[in-house]
Order: structure tokens, then sequence, then C-alpha cells
């Protein structure tokens, strides 16, 4: 599949821009409609203002292909896996960002053949900057104000070098992440929310992006993508193998996300050390 020459590029950008341009109406509100689900987890109007946008856009830009949405009553894994390609859609990446305000939450596309990641478009509303990568076609990005899309590019770097920009979540930093920060030498911990944190590393603002605990699919299939096409790697901890999407059950497994780097061994050490 040409992803460029078939338009679907053009009209995601569009699209997924729509979607955004709803979100940062609600967010600019006083009521922003916050409810909670079941697991406690918080919804907002904009959660689904942007769900239904983006749902109603892409089945009209092609109905053979499935839909996995984290707003979304999903179809069951037999016919889910019948379907070659399937969309992959986080309407409202960082809820909790956006209750804040603090303008860290992103909308996420990604289209999937079979189990990865062939496209994705990742925006972020507050600051009008989108990010987007095709399977062997690069990642880029391009903000409100810019003529032409920049090519991003993973920063190289070894293991064992000092000062190594860490991604953290504000509100996901585990036991077990610290204790991997430990084998790292004097790393530098960087505060991002969503999906920023592999865009970070695409662009090379920093190293790495240790998430040693539960996500879902929907959180990090668009943006590995980018940061894939961009030089860098995300497998999965502590198998060290790459994510597999469109399974069974839509939890991920803990990984690692990183730049431009392929000292395999160096990790193995620090993988064996942390779990034994």
């Amino acid at each position: 599949m040409n992803l460029n020459k078939d338009n679907r590029i053009p009209e995601l950008e569009a699209l997924i821009k729509k979607a955004g341009a709803a979100i940062m109406e609600i967010y600019n509100q006083d009521d922003r409609g916050i409810s909670y689900k079941d697991d406690e987890s918080p919804l907002t109007q904009a959660d689904q203002a942007a769900h239904e946008i983006i749902l109603n856009g892409i089945s009209e830009m092609d109905p053979r292909f499935g839909f996995i949405g984290e707003e979304n009553k999903n179809a069951s894994f037999d016919e889910r896996t019948q379907k070659e390609y399937n969309w992959m859609v986080d309407p409202l990446d960082g809820t909790k960002e956006f209750i804040s305000k603090n303008g860290e939450f992103t909308v996420n596309i990604a289209l999937l053949h079979h189990q990865r990641p062939v496209l994705g478009f990742v925006y972020i509303p507050a600051t009008q900057e989108l990010y987007w990568a095709a399977h062997e076609q690069g990642a880029w990005c391009m903000g409100p104000t810019d003529e032409k899309p920049t090519r991003l590019q993973a920063p190289s770097f070894s293991w064992g070098n000092e000062g190594l920009r860490v991604l953290c979540s504000r509100s996901h930093l585990n036991e077990k992440t610290e204790l991997f920060l430990t084998h790292l030498q004097q790393p530098q911990k960087i505060a991002a929310g969503s999906a920023l944190k592999f865009l970070r590393i695409a662009e090379g603002k920093a190293e790495i992006y240790p998430r040693l605990a539960p996500t879902m699919e929907w959180d990090t299939a668009a943006a590995e993508i980018v940061l894939i096409e961009s030089g860098g790697q995300m497998l999965q901890w502590p198998g060290l193998k790459p994510m597999k999407y469109n399974k069974e059950d839509l939890l991920n497994p803990s990984f690692i996300a990183f730049g431009a780097n392929k000292n395999t061994p160096s990790l193995n050490s620090i993988r064996d050390e942390i779990e034994g």
C-alpha cells in the first residue's frame, strides 16, 4: 500500500485536525463534561466528540477496514483478525492532562496491517503540531506556521553514556522504573504526558522512554511508527521483542522505547540485572 499515493495522508491530516479543534473548543470551556468510566478513569465531552468525528470520517474513507478504539465497543478478536487492516484510535490520549489543562494531550490514529502499524498520526491540539509516519516513508512533523514538514531523526546513543535524557510519566513512575534508572549513568529525567514521550525521542530531544507498567494498544500504536520511522526502537520488556497489536487482549506489555541504538547486549545486561 502506498499511503501517499492513495491520498490517505492528506485526508487523515484534515480529519485529525478537525478532531483536535473540537477538543480545544471544549478544553477552553469552564464545564468540560467530566465523568468516570467503570474503571474510574476519567472521560470528558472532548473524548466523545473527537471519537465521533474520527469514527465517522474513517468509516467514509474506507469501510472495508476494521476500527479499534478506546471509546468504541470493539469487534470480537475473531472479527478483528479477519480484517487485513484495522484502524486503531485514541481520540484523546492524556485525559488527565486535558483535565489539568497542561496542554500535554494528543489525538492518535494508527492503521494496522495485521499486528503492526503501517501508518501513524499524532496531533497535539494545544500547539497544533502534527507528527506522522508511514512504513518505509519516514517520520515527519509540521507546526501551524511551518511552510513545509521537517523529517524526524531519533538521536544516537550508547547505554553507558552519562546524562541520558529519560522520559518519565508524571503519574506512572513506579518502583521498577526507578530501578531501571539506577542502571543508567546520571540520567536526566524529563516529564511529558501521553504520546508526547515518543515524539520527544523521534525529534531528538530525549533518548529513552521506559514504560514498565501497563498501557493499552491505542496509547502507543500511532506514536510507535513515528518513532520507528525516525530510526528509534520500541521493544517489549523484558522479552525485548517487537510489539504486537490487535491481540485478543488489547493490553500492552511493559516496554522500552529508545533512539538509534543497536547495542542490544548492553540492554540485555540491564534487563538481566533488573529481572534477575
